[in-house]
């Protein structure tokens, strides 16, 4: 049958003849995925040598092995096989080989130069998985330095080519049309208020009412699948199946849910965005979106991911729109309006920059790979969100301090889990506990077994996950009480961990079979080993604080709730305090075993205002948790020396013994400083707070309680701050009087708006022309100017133009209040008084 992409394939042949790289943009049902590994398998510069295709999802791999297996009429892992996690179809005669997830990092990383292979192709390259861009920088990598006739091959539908070209040294971009058939699009009039899944159970009913076909409803996650799904059971006729699709279901279910329904049935196929693109639901002819996605976001703020439900972008609303058009016109219903689909955002935030960069960090320690700037990247990762995966991998002893890769790093990359999870099995293989891990590594990977919600409330306790899998390991899934999971769940998730198990690393002593007894025993410890930094104890008020610092609250109802130390295996970081989702209990001998190496002794000396005295504890901490703490140990004078400085920085340099003439000193330091230059010491409350240690602790010598602050002699310490001719500096630019014409010495304020300033009163200033100035004439002073009876009259910092233009009308306000004083007709030329007239000349 001819397809759309054999038109172009001729060019696409031609392009990677004379070159290395190209991009391929192909409309959805264009024959991209399946067509185009054929028809390049015998190309001359090829030369016998295989082809890998990067496929993001593990269904859509399977399938695309499987359909280019039969038009060759073989089976998969002849010419044509796969290779995904704990699933692998291939054979000596494999040529083109579908692989996911991290698996062509695996190969590139056993064999940097992949000897055997002529091609990669990394399809639905738009998806822009964080495996897919480590892949691509690792290939082009590899193509630059080992192998420049390694051919890579991008290929998308709905991906925008110049910046991948850019990367690629200006690659070709080939384009084909595609053979979609129209799609009608139906929007809301206006935007609803019902629940999702009302909605949706409401449109998909509406759908089958109007349309013939099969219907594929786009929903966030299982738990909305699920329930659209009983509802539409409960009121469907037999003849309209209901199946889920989605990443976590078993391989013959997810190959069920995509064929075409039974002759005389209907199939609606309820999805996540695995069905958005590189596989065909057959049948589909309409398509209900709900313009949402999920995903996991990962703070470096907090060093937590948290699943997020959020928007759809346009690419994406697009590829599913698309699906409605793969084999005859079809229809497609957005649960949106037009304008709020006018405000969607163009592309979806690649994986790269939202999430956990733990794995990129390891798969890059084993490139022999520090900063992510060594490769080239259609996104370069986050420098924050790097750094706080490179600290992590610390932790997990994966890097040494200098950010190389260790041995138990590269075990735990060969692993190929999450550095967390492969952290945490072999340190229990060293325990004999491998295969109990391996248990609890699947529960933690994939998503909750248990219902979120049970009868007796939020069970957030992780050891009766574990219970049920163990007893599922030992008697059957069919045999015991799965209280609530699903048993082919269970049943999935057994034959993952005994691949899982199989893979061990040999550990030096006999891996135990799990047991129920070592599944309540060890399963806060195994947990501990994947989240060392979710290590929490339980605070007074009954909420948790985090190893990492970080403060995590539990429903009061819970049984873990009560528990001093436990481990949060899950939590939800969207308030100001984590939401413990999943833990399990971790006792004190077990964190002194096992975390004892990774404990800080620290004394914290501290001010008791009770008693008025220096106290000192001693204190055995993992992180910000006080695990001991010992009381009353005698401080030492430093110590003491110590918690007396952080009193003062902490409570306010006004615990100090300050008094008039102390203040008054330290303002006139400040105003030489501020008018004479940096040379003076800076003594503002907020600098002698910060500073403390150097300019009072000579003088703390023997104190040991706040009481002994009062024998501080705070002027003279200050004094000690100038040298000897700051010290003449400071008398004759800021003294603490002036003395004005009547003789008297008026005291010089420092201090408030307005300063330097002085209060004195009118008569005394008569015969004064200017101003008096002080730093060297940087500063005038500003007057308050009295009444004779010390009221204010008026302030200045111009008494020649006071006076010229105040003067007469103050006389004469003044004259009337009091007569009997005198007031001159021309101040500047009266003798001053301090009486009520000047006193006169008998000679």
């Amino acid at each position: 049958m001819s397809l759309p992409i054999d038109e172009i394939i001729p060019d696409l042949k031609d392009t990677l003849n004379k070159s290395n790289c190209a991009v391929l943009l192909a409309e959805p049902g264009a024959g991209k995925t399946t067509r185009t590994p054929l028809a390049l398998l015998e190309e001359p510069w090829l030369n016998g040598l295989g082809i890998v295709m990067l496929e993001p999802r593990r269904l859509a791999a399977r399938s695309a092995a499987a359909f280019m297996a039969a038009q060759l009429g073989e089976e998969v892992g002849a010419t044509v096989g796969y290779k995904i996690r704990m699933d692998s179809r291939t054979s000596a005669r494999t040529r083109i080989t579908v692989v996911t997830e991290g698996i062509l990092t695996r190969m590139l990383q056993t064999d940097p130069a992949l000897d055997g292979t002529g091609l990669v192709i990394f399809d639905e390259y738009h998806e822009r998985n964080l495996q897919a861009d480590l892949g691509l920088a690792l290939s082009l990598q590899s193509q630059a330095i080992l192998r420049e006739d390694l051919r890579i091959l991008i290929m998308s539908a709905t991906l925008a080519a110049d910046p991948v070209s850019r990367l690629m040294n200006d690659a070709a971009v080939l384009q084909s049309q595609g053979r979609t058939f129209p799609v009608e699009t139906i929007y809301l009039t206006e935007p609803s208020r019902q629940p999702l899944e009302s909605l949706m159970t409401g449109t998909i009913r509406l759908a089958l009412s109007r349309h013939e076909g099969g219907i594929l409803a786009f929903l966030p996650g299982v738990r909305e699948i699920r329930r659209v799904q009983m509802s539409l059971l409960q009121e469907l006729p037999p003849h309209v199946e209901v199946v889920p699709l989605y990443g976590s279901m078993p391989q013959q279910e997810q190959l069920d849910a995509i064929r075409a329904p039974h002759p005389g049935h209907r199939k609606i196929v309820l999805a996540t965005s695995i069905a958005e693109s590189s596989l065909t639901v057959e049948g589909v002819r309409v398509v209900i979106d709900c313009g949402l996605r999920r995903t996991q976001q990962f703070s470096a703020r907090t060093g937590m991911g948290r699943l997020v439900t959020m928007r759809a972008a346009r690419d994406s609303a697009d590829q599913r729109r698309g699906r409605a058009g793969r084999t005859a016109p079809g229809v497609c219903y957005r649960l949106w309006t037009e304008q709020e689909d006018r405000q969607l955002p163009e592309r979806t935030s690649p994986e790269i920059l939202e999430a956990d960069l733990s794995g990129l960090a390891l798969e890059l320690a084993v490139w022999g790979v520090k900063e992510p700037a060594e490769l080239q990247w259609l996104d370069v990762p986050r420098a924050s969100s790097f750094l706080q995966a490179q600290r992590l991998l610390i932790q997990l002893q994966a890097l040494d301090s200098g950010g190389s890769i260790t041995a138990h790093g590269q075990q735990m990359a060969e692993l190929g889990l999450h550095p967390r999870l492969s952290h945490m099995i072999l340190e229990a293989s060293r325990l004999g506990a491998g295969k109990l891990a391996c248990l609890l590594a699947v529960l933690l990977e994939e998503r909750d077994i248990f219902p979120r919600y049970t009868s007796g409330g939020m069970n957030n306790d992780l050891r009766a996950r574990l219970e049920v899998m163990t007893k599922a390991s030992l008697v059957g899934a069919g045999r015991t009480d799965l209280r609530g999971a699903l048993g082919s769940d269970v049943e999935r998730l057994l034959i993952q961990s005994r691949q899982w198990s199989s893979r061990l690393p040999d550990a030096g002593c006999e891996q135990k079979d799990p047991t129920i007894e070592a599944a309540d025993l060890l399963c806060g410890l195994m947990v501990s080993f994947a989240f060392p930094d979710r290590i929490g104890q339980r605070r007074q008020d009954g909420r948790y604080l985090l190893r990492s610092g970080r403060g995590a609250e539990m429903p009061s109802g819970e049984q873990l709730s009560q528990e001093k130390y436990i481990v949060a295996a899950e939590v939800d970081d969207e308030g100001t305090e984590a939401r413990i989702i999943l833990a399990a209990p971790l006792t004190e001998s077990q964190l002194e075993l096992h975390y004892r190496k990774e404990m800080n002794e620290e004394v914290e000396i501290k001010w008791d205002e009770g008693t008025g005295t220096v106290r000192a504890r001693s204190m055995l901490k993992l992180g910000s948790i006080v695990i001991k703490e010992t009381a009353n140990i005698k401080p030492t004078q430093e110590q003491i020396q110590t918690a007396l400085l952080r009193t003062i920085q902490d409570g306010g340099i006004h615990l100090l013994p300050w008094d008039v003439k102390s203040r008054q000193l330290q303002a006139r330091i400040q105003f030489m400083r501020e008018y004479c230059g940096k040379d003076w010491p800076d003594v503002s409350d907020q600098a002698l707070m910060q500073n403390a240690g150097p300019w009072l602790s000579p003088y703390l010598d023997g104190f040991k309680k706040k009481s002994d602050f009062r024998s501080l002699k705070l002027y003279q310490i200050l004094e000690n701050l100038l040298n000897w001719s700051q010290k003449q500096e400071l008398e004759q630019q800021a003294p603490t009087h002036i003395m004005v014409p009547s003789g008297s010495r008026i005291a010089v304020n420092y201090e408030g708006p307005g300063a330097p300033y002085v209060s004195v009163r009118l008569q005394e200033l008569f015969g004064l022309l200017d101003t008096p100035r002080l730093a060297h004439g940087h500063a005038g002073i500003t007057l308050h100017i009295l009444s004779p009876a010390s009221r204010p009259v008026q302030v200045t910092s111009d008494l020649r133009s006071f006076w010229t233009n105040t003067y007469f009308d103050v006389k004469k306000d003044l004259k009337g209040r009091y007569p009997k004083h005198y007031w001159p007709d021309n101040p500047l030329e009266a003798t001053a008084t301090k009486r009520v007239r000047p006193p006169v000349d008998r000679k």
